[in-house]
């Protein structure tokens, strides 16, 4: 990339304040925090690392040997995916993708299961994305990253494949050349080890690929070449794995490196020999279209082309020649490759970073101006990708069931209660999410939807409807493709805050006429009738039980009606499932402590057999209650900054295995003497 467009990932330790754990004996092992992965290919910086920071060669990985591993795999498996019709009648499926490039943390010190802040970059707009890349490295630290489980976990909950980087920076931010040499190095055999070795980190930690990043200039013909056959090499050991490889604009044919903003006999045999390119931000209108041409030409798609859109600065500011990319009514030309969409965070004044305000403005970079998908302002100078790129979902078997939880809030809470007061962030607890935010149908006036972090009834957040209500008003929720049986119900679990609702289910039993048009609902009633079977109350919080009677075949689309009696209303929407029966999860096994440091503790356990969407922790306190402490999709949760509670000289945590609908197992109880 452009030295002059980078902000250069510094090293730094960011704080990591996770939350407490579970024990039995005293291990003699320190119980450090883990991080996400990173390293060098081969050889290491000259003196020594700064503080926080660890040098490793990736060379000399094994995963045998790695400690932190059963922290860093992902536990989700990629999802597949569908595309439902079109919300709005210029979005089009079957033509640009979208990949963002996204630094979620630092290189070192990046935490491997969350933190305790709820000011963290929690992607949401998953529908929309085709390619996620954990973007990073810096010639002080690392220059290899491996995705953190928590976001390849929520990444493959929505069908959205992420790639690890491997960047080989400019000099100017001292790269050295001989780092280029030591990825590209064969052994005695001819094969390229580095190559074996990305693709077996890949494998072990459960990510999809990787994006090459070769920016060191200084090379020759020579050099150029060597690369070449690496690609060729990692592409066909990633294949094999079902991994997949991107390339950079950057690096030529000749070794040398010269950002061309376009396909052409400079990056030709690297695109030959990778899945993808991105194509540098120097592009224009003509370069893109040349490239496309090129491509096609080549057997290749059009849309294996990323046109690198730097976002970095100005986010949805951004002036973009968009009818070079994604022209109005015409085939489009590329495919969309964002350079930094974190700027919705990160533009925000530190300190005043509320989750509110984040969502607000990942909502208007991904969605558009009107903040409604289905009705796409068309004087609005950014094109969001809603406007021209179908959403999809992968919401396709039963059980299915979500609680709004965003992978960020302000508390924690269950049945409607706080659990615990502390702010936090997982990406690895989010559910799969509405993917068009919001759609609201309505004759009247528009209600204002939004994520709220004030209240939930699990989790962080709750989907809250604010407004006057003069009209029924339809909320869009989910495109389903879930089958109904005799015995399919669906679960809603709501609050109303202020004024008075009468809710109603919304499904479809098929697709819309047309692209831009509402769905067929049809809307079962909802009785929040306290004494009626299957209707209960709980800390305000009532949870109606639906028969889809009448109703056969696939739901489509799930939705909520509601129409006002008395408003203004504040009306919000904590849980909805769709079954057809409800077990519980079997529980854990083998829970132990596996390293102790005072306060600090490392925890591992054996997997639930059968179906589990996560694993939560609890302590146990002296006065009988209950302090969620943490979850995690992984077997094993570090936790820190443990205290003993007055008068206690053994600590009692209990997990539990969580499932799909949210049902838990029996606890397994562990303790820790202090």
């Amino acid at each position: 990339m452009n030295p002059a467009r980078r902000t250069v990932l510094v090293a730094g330790a960011a704080a990591l304040l996770p939350v407490p754990a579970v024990a039995t004996a005293r291990p003699r092992a320190a119980a450090t925090p883990p991080y996400a992965s990173y390293w060098y290919p081969d050889s290491l910086p000259a003196g020594s690392p700064g503080s926080g920071i660890t040098w490793r060669s990736l060379k000399s990985w094994r995963a045998a040997d790695d400690t932190d591993l059963a922290f860093n795999a992902a536990s989700v498996p990629l999802a597949p995916r569908f595309t439902p019709a079109p919300a709005n009648t210029t979005a089009r499926s079957g033509q640009a993708r979208v990949q963002a490039l996204v630094s979620f943390g630092p290189t070192s010190s990046n935490p491997s299961q969350g933190s305790a802040t709820a000011d963290y970059y929690a992607l949401t707009h998953w529908a929309y994305l085709d390619e996620l890349v954990f973007w990073g490295g810096s010639a002080g630290e690392g220059l290899i990253l491996a995705p953190n489980a928590p976001v390849v976990d929520a990444a493959h909950r929505h069908g959205v494949p992420v790639l690890g980087t491997v960047f080989l920076p400019p000099v100017a931010y001292g790269g050295q050349l001989r780092w280029t040499r030591d990825l590209v190095q064969k052994d005695t055999a001819g094969r390229h080890p580095l190559a074996a070795q990305l693709v077996a980190v890949a494998a072990a930690y459960g990510f999809d690929g990787w994006f090459l990043n070769a920016e060191t200039g200084g090379g020759n013909t020579a050099l150029g070449q060597a690369v070449l056959g690496f690609v060729d090499e990692l592409k066909a050991r990633a294949a094999a794995k079902g991994q997949r490889v991107t390339w950079y604009d950057a690096m030529t044919v000749h070794g040398t490196v010269g950002w061309q903003g376009e396909l052409n006999s400079q990056n030709q045999a690297f695109f030959q020999a990778a899945d993808d390119m991105f194509v540098d931000f120097r592009w224009s209108a003509a370069t893109l279209a040349a490239s496309g041409t090129k491509a096609g030409r080549l057997g290749r798609s059009r849309y294996e082309l990323w046109a690198g859109v730097d976002v970095e600065s100005n986010g949805s500011g951004t002036s973009v020649d968009w009818d070079a990319i994604v022209p109005a009514g015409k085939p489009h030309i590329t495919s969309i490759g964002f350079y930094r969409p974190e700027w919705t965070r990160n533009h925000l004044p530190a300190g005043r970073r509320a989750p509110e305000d984040f969502h607000a403005a990942d909502d208007r970079f991904w969605t558009g101006r009107s903040l409604d998908p289905s009705r796409p302002d068309a004087s609005d100078p950014w094109r969001a990708p809603a406007v021209s790129v179908a959403d999809r979902s992968t919401v396709t078997s039963l059980p299915f069931a979500t609680v709004f939880n965003t992978g960020h809030g302000l508390r924690w809470h269950e049945d409607g209660a706080v659990t615990s007061d502390a702010a936090w962030n997982h990406l690895g607890l989010q559910d799969r999410l509405p993917s068009r935010r919001w759609v609201v149908r309505t004759a009247g006036e528009r209600p204002t939807v939004s994520f709220d972090f004030a209240d939930a009834w699990r989790g962080g957040s709750s989907v809250l409807v604010d407004g006057e209500l003069d009209q029924p008003v339809v909320v869009d929720l989910y495109a389903t493709r879930l089958p109904i049986g005799v015995d399919t119900v669906v679960e809603l679990t709501f609050r109303t805050d202020a004024g008075a609702v009468n809710a109603e289910l919304a499904v479809a039993t098929a697709e819309p006429r047309e692209a831009g048009t509402t769905p067929p609902y049809r809307y079962p009633a909802v009785n929040p009738v306290h004494e009626k079977t299957g209707v209960k109350c709980v800390n305000g919080w009532q949870t109606v039980t639906v028969p889809l009677t009448g109703l056969t075949g696939t739901a489509h689309a799930l939705g909520v009606r509601l129409t006002a009696t008395d408003g203004p209303v504040r009306w919000r929407l904590g849980g909805l499932a769709v079954r057809d029966t409800v077990t519980a999860p079997a529980a854990p096994t083998g829970a132990r402590v596996t390293a102790a440091s005072g306060g600090d503790l490392r925890l591992a356990w054996h997997a639930a057999p059968g179906a589990v969407r996560h694993y939560e922790l609890h302590r146990l306190l002296p006065d009988g209650s209950r302090r969620f402490l943490g979850g995690t999709c992984q077997r094993a949760y570090c936790l820190t900054g443990l205290q003993p509670e007055q008068g206690e000289g053994v600590a009692r945590f209990e997990l539990r295995a969580v499932g799909e609908l949210y049902t838990t197992s029996t606890p397994v109880t562990v303790t820790h003497p202090w």
